[in-house]
This record gives C-alpha cells, sequence and structure tokens, in this order.
C-alpha cells in the first residue's frame, strides 16, 4: 500500500490536507492529513470516504450519446473521437449561422483546483463565446467586505484561538467550516465565550454558548444596533479609531441613532435584551473575533449587510489584539497569478457577458439575440443548483439546444445533454490547491490512473481547442507545466517568499503572513474605511431584503446539510438515504394550519411548487420555514428548493439570493 497526498477539491473553505491510501492503483482509504496546520488529522463525513465516491460503481466510465428524450437519461456508447468530433461540427455550424455568441459556458466550483477550475476560460474567451459572469455564490459578502477594508488580508482563522469572544455569524461551522472547531474549541478552553448568529438552531447554534436567532435577511440591521449600544455604552476604541478609522463620526451622528434597541428588535425579531447582551459581550471582550459566513449576504442586501458587518471589529479595535479580527474568506487564491490559466487579454473586446443566475431566463428568451444554441457545462449542474429551476429545465428541455456535459455522474444536468463526457476526479488528475477560508497551499498530484476513459477539465478544453482550429501552443502544455509556472507566480503575486520547493514536492505549504497585516489596511487612505466616498452610498445604512415586496406567508430558510456540499456528493446512498425534502416548521404554525409531523405539503410561490416531508420543531421561529440539502431531483418527488428561489441579484455584484424567499405552505392529500 502506498500514501500518497492531495487535497479535498470541493466548494469548502476548509480545503483538507489528505492522506491517499491506494493499492494496485485503486484508492482504498481517505484520511486527514496531520501535518496540515488547519485539516489537522481530521476530515468531514464526506470525504472521509472520498473512494466511495471515486469508484462509485455509477461512475460515467466512457462519452455518451442521447438516443432517448431530453431529460430522459437514455445514452449510448461512443468514442473520444467522435464526442469531439460531433461537438466541433455542431459548434462550427452554429457559428457559421448566428455567431460564436450562441455558444455559452456553464461551470462554477465543481472543483477548486486552479487549472481545473479555469480551464475553459481562455478557451472560450477565444472562440469568441458568450462570457459567463460566475457570481452564484457569495459576491456580495466580498464586495462588503472590499467597500471597508480594500484589499485587507483577512484575519488567519487560526487567530481565533487566542480570542476571548467568538462570534460565528451566519456560518453552519458544524457543516460547512467544521474544521474551524479546533480553532474555536481552544479558545473556549482558554475561557473564550462563542456566540453564534443565525436565522435557525442549526448544530453550530447547539454548539454555542449562545445563540441569537435573527430574522432572515436583517443581519445589517443588527449590526447597526450592536454598534449603537457599543457607541452609547462608551465600549469603542477611540484611539484604534482616531488613528486606523474613516468615517465613524459620521456613522455615529447620522445613522445610528435610529437604530435603537428597540427599534432593531422590530427590525430583526431578536429581542432587545438579547441584542443589549450581545453588544455588551462583544464591548467588554478585549480581543473579539467574528467568522463571518455566506447566508447573511444572499438576500437583495447581501453587499450591504456584509459592509455593516465588516464595520463591527474596527470600532472595538479587534485588529490592534492577538485573536482579534473578522474573517470573511481567506485571500489565499492570491498566491497564484490565475491569469496564466485565465488569459483575460484574449477575451474578444464587446463580446456579450450573461449573469449564470440567469440561466433559466436566458435559455427560454425568445427575443435574446443570438439565442443560446448550445451550452457547455463543466464542474457545475445547474438544473440541479441554479434559481428557477422549473425556468431552468424548460431551457434545457429545447430540441434545437446543443448541451455539453462533462461530469462524473448521471447529474439532473447530465440527463439533458446530447453529448456527455466523462471526468475525472481530483485524485486522477494534477492541480494545484488553495483555500478560502485559510492560508495553507497545496499541490495535488494524481493518486491513480483515470477510472475509464475519464479526462480532466484542462485535457478535454486542450482536444476541443484542436478541434477547433485554434493554433495556440497554450493548449500543448501538460497540468505538470501549468502547476509549474504557478509555483513560480508565488514570487510577485504573494508579499512574502513563499517555501516553492516544498509547494512543488507536494507538501502542504503555509503562506507566510506580513508582520502586523492586520494592521496594514490596503485602501485608498490606508485607514478602514466606514465612510467610502468612492461608493454609493458613502456612509452605510440598513436596506431591506426582496421579500419584503413578497406576499406569501413564510420565509424559507435553505441551509446546507452536512451529508452533502451543493448537488455533489448525492451519489453516495450511504450519504442521501432518508431526511431528505423535509420541511421543519415551529408547531404553533402547525397547530394554526391544522398540520401534523409527518404530513406531505407543498412550498408554493410565483417561482414554483415542491413537496415535502414536514417536521415540527422549535429550532425554528414561527413564521419561517427550513428546509437543509440541495438535492438531486432524482432522488426528489417534484424537485428540490430551487423550485422556490428566484433569480434576483443582491445590491452590489449581482450575486445570488438564494435564502431571500417567501412561501406558502399548503397541505397536500396526494403528490403535485
Amino acid at each position: 500500500m502506498e500514501i500518497k497526498k492531495s487535497a479535498c477539491p470541493y466548494d469548502c473553505p476548509d480545503c483538507c490536507g489528505l492522506l491517499v491510501y491506494t493499492e494496485d492503483d485503486k484508492v482504498v482509504q481517505v484520511k486527514g492529513d496531520p501535518s496540515h496546520s488547519y485539516t489537522r488529522g481530521t476530515l468531514c463525513p464526506k470525504m472521509a470516504h472520498y473512494e466511495r465516491t471515486v469508484h462509485a460503481p455509477e461512475r460515467l466510465t466512457t462519452p455518451l450519446k442521447r438516443i432517448g428524450p431530453k431529460g430522459s437519461g437514455r445514452f449510448a456508447p461512443i468514442s473520444w473521437e467522435a464526442a469531439i468530433a460531433a461537438i466541433a461540427d455542431q459548434w462550427k455550424t452554429i457559428i457559421r449561422q448566428y455567431g460564436a455568441e450562441a455558444i455559452l459556458p456553464y461551470s462554477y466550483a465543481g472543483t477548486m483546483g486552479t487549472i481545473q477550475y479555469s480551464a475553459g476560460h481562455s478557451f472560450f474567451y477565444q472562440l469568441g463565446a458568450t462570457s459567463l459572469d460566475r457570481t452564484i455564490c457569495a459576491p456580495a459578502k466580498a464586495r462588503g467586505y472590499r467597500d471597508v477594508m480594500g484589499g485587507t488580508l483577512p484575519t488567519a482563522p487560526q487567530e481565533a484561538g487566542n480570542s476571548d469572544l467568538i462570534l460565528l455569524w451566519s456560518i453552519s461551522m458544524l457543516a460547512t467550516d467544521i474544521h474551524f472547531r479546533h480553532d474555536v474549541d481552544l479558545a473556549r478552553q482558554n475561557g473564550a465565550q462563542v456566540w453564534c448568529i443565525d436565522t435557525y438552531e442549526t448544530p453550530t447554534a447547539r454548539y454555542a454558548d449562545h445563540f441569537t436567532s435573527i430574522k432572515p435577511g436583517t443581519d445589517g440591521a443588527l449590526a447597526l444596533g450592536i454598534m449603537h449600544i457599543l457607541n452609547r455604552d462608551d465600549h469603542i476604541d477611540k484611539t484604534f479609531i482616531q488613528q486606523y478609522v474613516m468615517g465613524w463620526e459620521e456613522l455615529r451622528d447620522t445613522v445610528l441613532p435610529r437604530y435603537t434597541p428597540a427599534n432593531v428588535a422590530a427590525i430583526t425579531e431578536v429581542p432587545a435584551d438579547k441584542i443589549e447582551a450581545l453588544a455588551k459581550a462583544f464591548g467588554r471582550a478585549r480581543a473579539p473575533f467574528i467568522r463571518l459566513g455566506s447566508g447573511q449576504s444572499r438576500y437583495g442586501n447581501g453587499a450591504m449587510t456584509s459592509r455593516l458587518i465588516t464595520c463591527l471589529p474596527a470600532i472595538v479595535g479587534a485588529y490592534a489584539h492577538v485573536g482579534g479580527g473578522l474573517l470573511t474568506s481567506a485571500s489565499g487564491s492570491h498566491a497564484f497569478d490565475k491569469n496564466i490559466i485565465r488569459r483575460p487579454e484574449k477575451e474578444k473586446a464587446g463580446v456579450r457577458h450573461i449573469n449564470m443566475i440567469k440561466l433559466g431566463q436566458v435559455l427560454t428568451d425568445e427575443t435574446l439575440a443570438p439565442p443560446i444554441k448550445s451550452l457547455y457545462v463543466y464542474s457545475s449542474n445547474p438544473a440541479c443548483t441554479a434559481p428557477e429551476q422549473a425556468l431552468v429545465a424548460q431551457g434545457l428541455s429545447r430540441d434545437d439546444l446543443f448541451t455539453v456535459v462533462h461530469e462524473r455522474f448521471m447529474t439532473d444536468t447530465a440527463r439533458y445533454a446530447d453529448i456527455i463526457l466523462p471526468a475525472t476526479t481530483s485524485l486522477e488528475h494534477d492541480d494545484i490547491y488553495y483555500s478560502y477560508g485559510h492560508y495553507t497551499v497545496q499541490r495535488g498530484n494524481a493518486a491513480i490512473l483515470p477510472i475509464g476513459q475519464s479526462k480532466s477539465n484542462w485535457q478535454v478544453f486542450s482536444l476541443l481547442a484542436k478541434a477547433m482550429n485554434i493554433d495556440d501552443e497554450f493548449f500543448q502544455q501538460s497540468e505538470t507545466n501549468l502547476i509549474e509556472k504557478f509555483i513560480a507566480s508565488t514570487d510577485t503575486a504573494w508579499p512574502l517568499p513563499v517555501d516553492k520547493a516544498k509547494l512543488a514536492s507536494g507538501e502542504t505549504v503555509d503562506l507566510p503572513l506580513p508582520e502586523n497585516y492586520k494592521l496594514d489596511f490596503k485602501t485608498p487612505s490606508g485607514k478602514i474605511e466606514i465612510k467610502n466616498s468612492a461608493i454609493e452610498p458613502a456612509l452605510p445604512d440598513y436596506r431591506p431584503p426582496h421579500y419584503a415586496n413578497d406576499t406569501e406567508t413564510f420565509l424559507l430558510i435553505n441551509s446546507p446539510d452536512p451529508r452533502i456540499l451543493d448537488s455533489s456528493f448525492n451519489e453516495r446512498p450511504e450519504l442521501t438515504r432518508g431526511h431528505i425534502m423535509e420541511l421543519m416548521m415551529h408547531p404553533d404554525d402547525a397547530n394554526r394550519l391544522g398540520l401534523c409531523e409527518g404530513d406531505i405539503v407543498a412550498a408554493s410561490n410565483t417561482q414554483g411548487r415542491a413537496q415535502f416531508t414536514l417536521t415540527l420543531s422549535t429550532r425554528t421561529q414561527p413564521g419561517r420555514v427550513v428546509s437543509e440539502g440541495v438535492w438531486w431531483n432524482t432522488l426528489t418527488t417534484t424537485g428540490n428548493t430551487n423550485q422556490l428561489t428566484h433569480a434576483r441579484t443582491t445590491d452590489k455584484d449581482a450575486g445570488s439570493t438564494f435564502y431571500d424567499v417567501k412561501v406558502n405552505i399548503t397541505k397536500l392529500t396526494g403528490q403535485i
């Protein structure tokens, strides 16, 4: 048996270091790497048996051509040569008739590898295809942080181990960031209090010492209420503000007076005494640390909410103390020059851009010129994960839409494909990884040969470039060549020298952080900019979410399920059996509606309807219902929660608003 090192490729902030045990070119076991400074030897339940994904009997192992109706899942094997030729022939015909903008790539973070994530960018730029704006995750959170902190490096997660108050804000840590618990536990052993703010009682909320249940989408008002109390009770750091902060006085004098505890309680449904207790604990802490999740940013006011929360550590001087600060998303991605593979200079001037959130609308828009005549999907599963699911399915069902899906499994999207190309897992190709939750990077070499005829994203785009007569030596490089260039790019991409030899060897490498990096504010003024005159509005203030104008009865909370990650791991029956498509409701609401535990109910709104099994719990508040997990439609009766989500975007940077949803609930006598 041989042990090889790799990294978890999934869209998770932890990007764990892996020990991969192989025998006879087969993965027999996967463990967490104890030498990894963030993983520390542990894995989540999903990756603890990653070999079950790699060697799943349902793996796609040969190219396939559709032989049945779209969506039926009926395909016949073909060769790679025939598949690439068929794609090239279709695309050349489409380009002649409609132009290259009639082709749309669609991808996201099915793999977070630096190569495989961006493998198609340069290809589609040179083809002249419509450009995809990849905004489906949390650009509003990044924008809110950037509007206050500019390019300042977010606080490293390990700092939290020295904090005396950790605030887990809108993050389901035990589902989506479990390795941060190592640092939280360390702080707790040293006497720190752990507070959690979320829209319902998650396992993380139960783990915390104090839990604050907040009305969805009102987190910005709570941040203002906390600031109001901190100012009122003189729990601000005047010296730090004078030296490092711009705009506090104007916010204090013109905005905060409106956000009294009583007013904030009316907006957030957090009792005034709980707001007082939270603010006082935060203000009295020596080094408070906020771990800010993405949930609060997936509302129409997401960028503003993130901006307001980002102001909190500034006014108490948290950055001046070991253990204090704010972690939104770490900047480990800055270690590599991603333009080496993305090559933005190759994008044709004036090419059309389409927001990936609007996929359903775009595919069904008969007035779009040119129309989308071909869709190429890789590292994504939009039939499952995109909003406005019914509209997406309608678009994917078009007989005149030539769809190619590069995938490992017969996903909901793959079932609509004309051509399916089998994809490698991360243990079958080479790549290099960074994290958005910490500052450790790692190279990952293939641990086994590809399963069947599977190929990586990079290998496929190299084949397609040749078939489309793109004469560019760039596509003749190997993944190893690209990795070497990424490692070399750390000399200019990262502010301090990186151990390139260690990185090249496959060992985990902690990016060195500049001394006093928490006080090196990368803004135009060199200070934290609570007031930012370069944007509108210059001073932050609360704005209501989209649903404030909706008429349905219940707020729908879409929450992660720890067994899966977005739509990944749905292929594993031991993870997906039981307890899916359940809807959690408060018993008072159920009594009012005459509903009982186990009833089959429909949640509906202007977007569609989805069927759930009702569970009753005081973990959620009256007026709010909860659904956990993004389940493959083939595992559901009528589709998942994206039957109910909107393609409305955030206030800035056009991010998704998956959580900004209201629904009506009705009991079903039969299935819908």
